[in-house]
């Protein structure tokens, strides 16, 4: 069964509660009138009780049959004798009107009036409001029932509630459209925005919903969806550019290893020519290993499946583990090579294999692009809380627009030396995401021909403690 559209939706709700509303405000209005009209019906009995008890307190000392027939002369005047009943402490009628024989009211005793009695009594055809009330006359008690007819109250309410009835469809007719327009009109953007989220696609994504200025939860999901097609685009582009350098690095040196063993098969070669050429495929093989491990690892990091073994370590036996590594390259490569550390321990948490890696990286770059006779210089210490470790060269240094970009992936200053020296451009992403895992940062400052320092700080665990008790 298909489901009825949020516009359809709404209308029947708005349709359901405007009913529920008008059968409210209908019934209560034709409450409050009955009420009315029977609060004046009951003021005017209350009057002809006033009447008759002045009228009583008059004649306090007439005998009883005296007292009749003043009474019977004097309400046949004023009209008032077909409604009403007057009968002594002892049940006996004093008087009671012709009507009240035809059709008599039930005897009421001085113990049940102790205030008066209101009610509604249907005598032949007619409805009567009935007030009767016990009245005191110098020592002499009188039971007194009056009678009032409800003829117009009753056709009033009548009318009341068939204009109720006629005009209530009227009006639910009219909320229902006006509700029906007004879901259309407030859903109107929602449409939309569905009509131009249809057309995005992979070819478009720099496309973007319509921007609305309701003022609304309307603009706050349009901005949000917005904003998340930003980000989708952003992450379709980087996979994009992932992909095809990934596609480029890739194929250069597989393209080396093809035309290596082709020009080794072409014709017979003494051992020493074959020896070379397997030793240059080996090289492109090596290289091409270590693009893929870097690759997979960066994979791994976007996916977040790669995980971190994070604990409590001393940041300086990991540095002084991967400068005792380098020194050997350093006297290979005709290099200066410095390692300065303190006593104290640098106690951080972190992954040891990963940070490792970070300065592995930033050594591998510093060899890389600092000409002999050149100086590299590794330190490690603590500064205001942070454990501060720098690598310095006095290589070509980097151009001051290349610094914003040098983290991104397969961006390397000097092309052409980096494919010399086997870089793929990877190195400094993965050492940022790591250091980033790690709550820390990574920086450079550098000035082409004066060299390079790059600095990572990391958050040492009295730091670490000391703001996490601040944030409680």
């Amino acid at each position: 069964m298909k489901r009825l559209s949020i516009g359809m939706r709404l209308a029947l709700w708005y349709l359901a509660i405007f009913l529920l509303a008008e059968f409210v405000f209908g019934a209560g209005m034709w409450f409050i009138l009955r009420k009315n009209l029977y609060d004046i019906a009951d003021a005017t009995l209350e009057g002809q009780a006033a009447d008759l008890e002045r009228f009583l307190e008059a004649r306090k000392d007439v005998p009883t049959a005296q007292l009749q027939a003043e009474i019977s002369e004097d309400y046949k005047i004023e009209r008032s004798e077909d409604y009403l009943q007057i009968s002594d402490a002892g049940g006996h009628f004093i008087y009671r009107s012709r009507f009240f024989d035809e059709h008599p009211l039930p005897t009421l005793s001085l113990i049940q009036l102790k205030k008066p009695r209101y009610e509604i009594r249907k005598l032949g055809k007619l409805p009567f409001r009935i007030l009767s009330e016990k009245m005191d006359i110098n020592g002499q008690f009188f039971i007194v029932q009056i009678g009032s007819t409800l003829d117009e109250e009753i056709e009033t309410l009548d009318a009341f509630r068939k204009y109720l009835l006629m005009f209530a469809p009227v009006l639910l007719l009219a909320a229902s459209v006006v509700g029906y327009w007004l879901s259309r009109k407030a859903l109107a953007p929602v449409d939309a925005l569905a009509r131009t989220a249809r057309t995005i696609s992979g070819h478009n994504l720099g496309s973007r919903l319509e921007q609305l200025h309701t003022g609304d939860e309307l603009q706050l999901l349009s901005d949000t969806l917005n904003e998340m097609l930003a980000r989708i685009e952003s992450a379709f582009l980087r996979v994009t550019e992932f992909t095809a350098d990934a596609s480029h690095e890739l194929r250069t040196p597989i393209a080396l290893i093809h035309t290596e063993a082709e020009l080794a098969l072409r014709r017979s070669r003494d051992e020493c020519e074959y020896r070379e050429a397997l030793r240059h495929i080996l090289l492109e093989a090596d290289r091409t290993a270590r693009l893929i491990e870097e690759l997979l690892a960066l994979a791994r990091a976007d996916s977040g499946s790669e995980a971190l073994d994070i604990h409590p370590i001393d940041l300086l036996p990991t540095v002084r583990e991967s400068a005792a590594k380098w020194n050997q390259v350093a006297s290979l490569r005709n290099l200066q090579f410095e390692e300065r550390s303190g006593t104290q321990p640098l106690t951080v948490m972190g992954d040891e294999h990963a940070l490792r890696r970070v300065v592995d990286i930033l050594l591998d770059n510093a060899f890389k692009y600092t000409p002999s006779p050149g100086k590299v210089t590794l330190s490690a210490e603590q500064k205001n809380g942070r454990a501060v470790v720098s690598v310095e060269d006095t290589g070509i240094g980097i151009a001051s627009e290349d610094q914003t970009i040098i983290f991104e992936r397969f961006y390397r200053v000097d092309k052409a030396r980096s494919r010399a020296l086997g870089g793929a451009g990877l190195g400094l992403a993965i050492a940022q995401w790591i250091v980033q895992l790690h709550k820390g940062s990574i920086t450079v400052k550098s000035e082409p021909g004066n060299g390079s320092v790059f600095r990572v700080e990391l958050p040492t665990i009295t730091s670490t403690i000391h703001v996490d008790a601040e944030s409680r």
